[in-house]
């Protein structure tokens, strides 16, 4: 336990050195990511996430795995969601970690020759938990990075789903849902969400919903947009489909979907001017 706490310390004291000897060789010559930065802000902010690593990581001597990664984590989730870091390839941050895991070995190796009475399986039990802890390190980063480029990715697209399909105001009580290109199952369910949400919201009573944009459905597209429709028809909205294409008048019979009770004019335009006649 002595000894423990003695590389412990050992490690502690040369925190600040393992960081600038870890800068100094790091390689800047590619462009690409944090670590070729010329920005001093960028690279005083990378000393300090280096060196913090280091004043965290000596705890290991001295604590079990379950406390050291309990406090460990949140440099990890900082790491992996720091832009600079999300700009830089996954397999540089990796090959740092490796390099830093060089610089422990060989600084344990200096604390070791310092000491004559260090038993071998001590010193091995060291090795161990440093090459153990390194493997784990590295792969719960690119786990946090990994997630939360997912996160990204899932609410950009939950954002274009819902910009694709946007219920546009035409007067006090009519508004247009103009849908355009593909439409898998995922987008039709979005689309069902928001145009039931935007029309109870904006009181919408009558929906033109022009497919003349849209060149191809699956069946389970084209039983959504009829799900859509019935939807609609629950909170009072009424609505007049335009431009359907034969290859989706194909589909819904194929489904044996009926168009009766559903208002199809063919085009937008004329849907529109037949409105404006019927209301007057």
């Amino acid at each position: 336990m002595q000894k423990n706490t003695e590389i412990y310390q050992y490690f502690i004291d040369h925190a600040d050195e393992l960081t600038e000897d870890w800068y100094v060789s790091l390689d800047k010559s590619d462009p690409k990511g944090v670590y070729a930065s010329k920005d001093p802000t960028v690279i005083a902010n990378v000393k300090k996430q280096n060196n913090e690593f280091h004043y965290h990581l000596a705890r290991i001597f001295i604590t079990s795995e379950e406390a050291f990664f309990q406090d460990f984590q949140p440099w990890i989730v900082r790491i992996a969601t720091d832009q600079k870091h999300l700009d830089t390839p996954i397999h540089f941050i990796i090959r740092e970690f490796i390099r830093t895991r060089e610089q422990y070995i060989l600084l344990m190796g200096e604390f070791v020759n310092s000491k004559n009475e260090i038993d071998q399986d001590v010193i091995d039990k060291w090795n161990k938990a440093i090459v153990k802890l390194f493997d784990e390190i590295i792969l719960r980063v690119s786990e946090e990075v990994h997630q939360h480029s997912y996160n990204q990715l899932t609410a950009q697209q939950e954002l274009i789903n819902e910009l694709s399909s946007p219920v546009i105001t035409l007067s006090k009580t009519r508004a247009l849902l103009p849908l355009v290109g593909d439409i898998d199952t995922a987008r039709a369910a979005a689309i069902m969400d928001n145009t039931l949400s935007q029309c109870a919201e904006k009181k919408v009573s009558h929906l033109f919903i022009d497919l003349s944009g849209v060149v191809i459905i699956d069946t389970m597209v084209a039983h959504q947009i009829f799900q859509l429709i019935h939807g609609l028809k629950l909170i009072g909205v009424k609505t007049t489909l335009s431009g359907i294409r034969p290859e989706i008048a194909t589909t819904a019979i194929q489904l044996g979907l009926s168009f009766e009770d559903i208002s199809i004019v063919a085009t937008l335009s004329k849907a529109i001017s037949q409105d404006v006649e019927f209301s007057h």
